[in-house]
C-alpha cells in the first residue's frame, strides 16, 4: 500500500509539474474610460485576423458573435447610461453582436456567465436591449481587433469596434449635469473653499451655461484664495463669453504675468493669443 501511494504521489506530482503558463491566441485586454462623472470598463480577448478574412468569414453574418475571443466581452458602468434611447441601468453586461452585411445587431445582455457567446445557453429574453448599427469602412487594417473610445466630452462618448477594415461606432450619453448640479450645491453649502468655487465655474464655462454665475464663483474663488494663473484663465475665458472683451483682456494679462512666475509657458501662449483676438474684438465693438 505504501508503495502505491508513493507510486501515485510521483505521478500527481509529474503531473502538476508538467504544466505550464502558455500565452494566450487572443490575448486579454482592459480598457477603462472616464466620461464625465462616469466610469466605463470592458474586459475583452483581442483576436488577431491573421491572414484571414475578418468580417462575413472569421465573423460570420447571420449569427451571434461574442465581440472578441475566448468568455464574454464584459461592459460595466458604475452609473446609468443611454444608449440611443434605451436606458442602461449601472452594472455588468456582456456584450454580443449578430453582424450582417448591411446592419449589425448590437446586444447588451444581462446574463454575463455565459463562456463565449453562450451558444444554446443565450436567451435573447436576457437582452437588456438591442440596437442596430450601420457598419463603416476604414481606410486602414486594423490587425486584432481593438474595442476603444473617442469624442469624449462631459456628457457622452462613442465607444469604437475596430476590425480589419470594419469600424462599429455606439454613442453613449450620460446625465453629467443632474450630477454636476448637485455636486456644486452640495460643495457650495458644505464649507466650500477657493477650489469648490473655481471647479463649479470652471464646469460651467466648459459647459457654456451660466456665465453671470461662473464669474461669481471665479470671484469668490480669488477672494478666498488669492491669485492664480488658472483662476484668472478661466475669469477670462468667462468675461469674453460675456462680451465684456475689456474685463477679459485685463483677466488674461493677469493670468499670463502669474504663468510667468510659474514657468506656465503654455498658459503664457493661450493667454497671449486671446489677448490678441480680444483686442481686435473690442476695437470692433467700439467702432
Amino acid at each position: 500500500m505504501k508503495v502505491l501511494n508513493h507510486i501515485l504521489l510521483i505521478f500527481f506530482t509529474t503531473a502538476l509539474a508538467a504544466q505550464i503558463e502558455a500565452p494566450k491566441a487572443s490575448p486579454f485586454s482592459k480598457v477603462e474610460q472616464d466620461v464625465g462623472l462616469t466610469k466605463i470598463t470592458i474586459a475583452y480577448s483581442r483576436p488577431g485576423a491573421k491572414g484571414r478574412k475578418v468580417v462575413g468569414g472569421l465573423v460570420p453574418y447571420g449569427r451571434i458573435w461574442r465581440v472578441g475571443a475566448n468568455e464574454s466581452t464584459k461592459f460595466t458602468s458604475d452609473d446609468d447610461l443611454t444608449i440611443m434611447g434605451n436606458y442602461l441601468p449601472k452594472g455588468t453586461y456582456a456584450l454580443y453582436a449578430f453582424p450582417n452585411k448591411d446592419y449589425w445587431d448590437v446586444v447588451f445582455h444581462k446574463n454575463s456567465g455565459h463562456w463565449g457567446d453562450g451558444r444554446k445557453a443565450y436567451d435573447p429574453e436576457d437582452d437588456a436591449f438591442r440596437i442596430r448599427i450601420k457598419p463603416q469602412e476604414i481606410p486602414y487594417y486594423q490587425e486584432n481587433f481593438l474595442i476603444t473610445f473617442d469624442q469624449i466630452n462631459h456628457n457622452s462618448i462613442n465607444m469604437l469596434w475596430i476590425w480589419e477594415h470594419t469600424l462599429i461606432k455606439i454613442p453613449i450619453s450620460v446625465d453629467t449635469e443632474t450630477k454636476m448640479k448637485q455636486e456644486i450645491a452640495s460643495g457650495i453649502e458644505k464649507n466650500p473653499t477657493a477650489q469648490t468655487y473655481y471647479e463649479a465655474a470652471r464646469y460651467l464655462q466648459e459647459q457654456g451655461k451660466s456665465y453671470h454665475d461662473a464669474l461669481s464663483y471665479l470671484n469668490k474663488a480669488i477672494e478666498i484664495g488669492g491669485d492664480t494663473y488658472y483662476f484668472y484663465r478661466v475669469k477670462s475665458l468667462v468675461e469674453a463669453a460675456l462680451k465684456d472683451y475689456g474685463s477679459a483682456i485685463i483677466s488674461a494679462q493677469k493670468s499670463l504675468e502669474l504663468a510667468q512666475k510659474e514657468d506656465k509657458d503654455e498658459f503664457v501662449r493661450m493667454n497671449e493669443q486671446n489677448i490678441s483676438v480680444w483686442s481686435t474684438k473690442q476695437v470692433n465693438i467700439k467702432q
